[in-house]
């Protein structure tokens, strides 16, 4: 396992390209627009962070040590020290009490969820045709998706697929749901969560400058400006608002 990560510094698999022009008009599928391969060390940042932020397992504290180096190969600095911040945070105490918090923070609260469309679609039916699109890019690719339970646009799948498979897809994929990355962001920012570093490296490896308010969240997405129900004018349950520290 080690060894296979290693080799995503030498990954080759899509060169270095000028990112094109926004798409002009707003109904084009945003998973086809092209915003090039980004460079290189983006595989590094996608694979790593997408292990870090999966639940922690005995196999992720014994791969740590090649996490920090392939981080500190990566020369960015601050995606390095996000890495140190995770590993710090899952080796102080005993596994056992890692994962509890883990389950509390990103599975059984919604403040925190993996799931890049459960922000912008909430649990509504519209969602599931959001599924099925992540759904359509795996199969597209020819990737055999073992999904073990979980849903298409889970976070550390999409990154994995990034890293792994087809990094132009996958920024495209990632790029599609920015608003739902920073949403995340910013909440980890404020909780003080020690995977908040993976998130602001990931949104560093996208187009334009990541957001310091949900109000900038909002307008990235198209959006006018924040409401103060659950809800944005035109979908049934959206997570594109103020969140509401009481929905957990």
């Amino acid at each position: 396992m080690a060894g296979f990560f290693s080799k995503l510094m030498g990954k080759a698999d899509s060169g270095n390209t000028p990112e094109s022009a926004q798409a002009e008009h707003d109904n084009i599928d945003p998973f086809d627009r092209d915003y090039g391969a980004g460079e290189d060390r983006d595989s590094v940042i996608y694979q790593v962070s997408g292990m870090l932020l999966s639940y922690p397992t005995e196999e992720t504290l014994d791969l740590l040590p090649e996490f920090t180096r392939l981080a500190q190969a990566t020369e960015d600095p601050d995606f390095a020290q996000a890495v140190q911040t995770v590993a710090d945070w899952l080796t102080a105490r005993e596994l056992e009490e890692v994962q509890s918090d883990y389950v509390q923070e990103y599975d059984l609260s919604r403040r925190h969820a993996l799931h890049l469309s459960y922000w912008t679609d909430g649990d509504t039916r519209r969602r599931g045709e959001t599924l099925l699109r992540f759904k359509k890019m795996y199969r597209d690719s020819g990737m055999l998706t073992r999904l073990n339970g979980e849903l298409p646009d889970y976070l550390p799948l999409v990154l994995e697929f990034a890293a792994l498979v087809d990094r132009r897809q996958g920024r495209a994929a990632l790029q599609a749901y920015r608003p739902s990355l920073e949403l995340l962001r910013l909440a980890l920012r404020d909780g003080d969560l020690p995977h908040y570093g993976l998130l602001q490296s990931i949104c560093n490896t996208l187009p334009g400058v990541s957001p310091e308010t949900q109000e900038q969240v909002q307008q990235m997405a198209g959006y006018g400006p924040p409401v103060e129900t659950v809800g944005l004018s035109g979908y049934a349950d959206p997570r594109l608002t103020q969140v509401n520290p009481n929905n957990i």
